[in-house]
């Protein structure tokens, strides 16, 4: 299969990769933190298709992006007051948050867990491309489960190739580094991973954080 690579700021690819998301495929796309491979989050046939592309164990959840935070409301069936600081605050941003995953979510997207990880890329291609999809994606990092953080889409292309229907070209991801994750289900919240904002500045506004 030729992999279609195309300038992220061209309106006809954009326009097909919203076409492609559509249809249950993957589709690569430039964000603030790394390049991300992305499939419909609504649709358990494409979240298989991007577990097997990065050869992704299943129990390992996947991160959703949204196109504003009025999708949060799509997606978690609770929004607690410390979510909303923490969206407030970094949102568009490098950091996810887990929170409690409405039921009718594809149970394959939490790995079957409770929870469910959410992101506000600050990235106007990939916040446009899902807004025009009217639907958030499952996304993670668009590499081989475990391997090097892509940043730029040759590199996402090296990693997926095979796999991918559709490559957005952003030119160099600015951040280069994953988000940082916060779990909100759990009591007191935990860093899960950090990454793009530092514990620092996330335990300014959770004092309890672990």
């Amino acid at each position: 299969m030729a992999i279609l690579i195309h300038p992220a700021e061209d309106p006809a690819a954009r326009t097909e990769a919203v076409r492609l998301l559509r249809a249950g495929r993957l589709v690569v796309l430039p964000t603030d933190t790394v390049y991300g491979v992305a499939a419909h989050a609504l649709l358990p046939t494409a979240i298989e298709r991007l577990y097997k592309a990065k050869g992704r164990p299943r129990d390992k959840p996947l991160a959703i992006l949204l196109a504003d935070v009025d999708q949060l409301e799509r997606v978690a069936s609770q929004v607690p007051e410390a979510a909303r600081r923490l969206a407030q605050r970094f949102w568009p941003g490098g950091l996810t948050l887990v929170l409690p995953k409405k039921p009718e979510l594809p149970a394959i997207l939490s790995a079957g867990g409770p929870g469910i990880a959410v992101r506000l890329p600050d990235h106007s291609v990939a916040r446009e491309i899902i807004r025009r999809l009217g639907a958030p994606v499952a996304a993670s990092s668009a590499n081989r489960s475990g391997g090097p953080d892509p940043r730029t889409a040759q590199e996402a292309v090296r990693e997926l190739g095979p796999h991918l229907h559709l490559v957005l070209d952003g030119g160099p991801s600015p951040g280069g580094v994953p988000s940082t994750v916060v779990d909100l289900t759990s009591s007191p919240p935990r860093i899960v991973r950090e990454g793009a904002i530092p514990r620092s500045a996330i335990a300014d506004l959770l004092p309890d954080l672990v």
